[in-house]
């Protein structure tokens, strides 16, 4: 079943206004398979292909000749001086919709894209599907624990994929492949009981200091291996909120992943039922929603404009989102049972941040949807983040 994505009609708009679109994600997350259903008029090439690869890097200018109009580049960071000659030619041609490009590097594709492509290119995220797109597909899974435990990749779902046979592949892939791209890792055992203790840090203000400890490398090296990490879209770093309201705010960001089901393997998960009484339950469903709130607006072409909020006292807010001059304030709780103590946070910071009481929302495990009140924000199912 083809799973349609929120992202769609987004891409479509901006083809009509930019001369090229960039589209980037992790690796896996569907970008190929979207754009060759949602534009079966445009030809497909992938720079993944050696020959091809060959062609654009030593005769770009032919490479541009034979793929000149309507063209899907794939992995275009493969051959970022291929840019340059991009930019000369939408400048001559000066029409809409010529390329879309795709790459599964943030790094190396937006210093690549930033140099050449400057004001001549749209930029949109994939990520895998969202609780939206699953739903709309009948694909959601029905327990939460399952949700958690496989994860949003699109292959799990197109091709039913156990999750214990899907994610060995993909790390190993993944380090294989994306990490010695990115950056001359040589010691790739490290690099992966790394990632494992940055799984075991989801959802909590990220320690550099203490990570690397735990990892036996030195803080240089964990820095760098997070901003890999960031790079190729498997973590995410949740800033704290900017504004300071006259208090001492915590500083570094939180650590979130962009899918659980990834998150969950790393752990040593082997099974949905192995969720209810795992001991980081409530981390996992903390990710899990945030992740849900960031593709919300990626998918939406918006920039990620969310934030946390923690101040020295403990008080903590778990998601604040700007919209417009609105502040929207999110609290995450895996119970399925409603409790109006959740909002206690939100209520001591409402006034200080110019927080509505509308604007609020407690997003649970539960089912039930209810809409907010003078009184109270609103509960928001997990299975209603849309």
């Amino acid at each position: 079943m083809m799973v349609q994505r929120k992202i769609s009609s987004k891409l479509i708009e901006l083809l009509k206004s930019f001369p090229v679109v960039t589209v980037t994600g992790c690796r896996q997350c569907g970008k190929s398979t979207l754009l060759k259903n949602i534009l079966p008029d445009y030809q497909y090439v992938s720079l993944e292909d050696i020959d091809i690869r060959q062609i654009a890097q030593d005769d770009p200018r032919h490479f541009l000749s034979v793929y000149s109009k309507k063209v899907i580049i794939d992995e275009i960071q493969r051959v970022p001086t291929l840019l340059s000659y991009i930019q000369t030619y939408v400048d001559s041609v000066d029409e809409c919709g010529i390329y879309v490009l795709t790459g599964s590097h943030n790094l190396l594709l937006m210093q690549s894209v930033a140099q050449s492509l400057a004001g001549r290119t749209a930029l949109l995220t994939l990520a895998p599907f969202s609780v939206e797109e699953l739903k709309s597909a009948s694909l959601l899974p029905e327990s939460v624990n399952e949700m958690l435990y496989k994860g949003s990749y699109p292959r799990l779902y197109d091709k039913k994929i156990s999750p214990i046979d899907y994610y060995p592949s993909y790390i190993k892939t993944y380090i294989e492949r994306d990490v010695r791209l990115l950056q001359n890792i040589t010691n790739l055992s490290a690099f992966t009981r790394f990632l494992k203790l940055c799984a075991g840090r989801c959802s909590q203000i990220l320690n550099v200091s203490s990570l690397a400890e735990d990892a036996g490398i030195t803080r240089k090296t964990a820095e760098s291996w997070l901003s890999v990490l960031e790079a190729s879209y498997i973590i995410y770093l949740l800033k704290p909120y900017y504004k300071n309201f006259g208090k001492r705010i915590i500083k570094s960001p939180k650590m979130y992943f962009y899918d659980t089901g990834l998150v969950s393997f790393l752990l040593g998960i082997n099974d949905s039922s192995q969720i209810e009484s795992f001991y980081m339950r409530g981390a996992l469903f903390e990710n899990f929603v945030f992740s849900e709130l960031l593709k919300k607006r990626l998918f939406a072409g918006k920039t990620d404009e969310l934030y946390f909020w923690r101040d020295s006292n403990g008080i903590e807010i778990d998601v604040l989102e700007e919209v417009g001059v609105d502040l929207y304030a999110y609290e995450i709780k895996a119970s399925e049972t409603l409790n109006n103590s959740f909002f206690s946070n939100i209520k001591k910071l409402k006034d200080l941040a110019a927080i509505r009481l509308e604007n609020a929302a407690v997003i649970y495990g539960g089912n039930q949807n209810i809409p907010a009140t003078n009184f109270s924000g609103a509960y928001i199912s997990w299975r209603s983040i849309t």
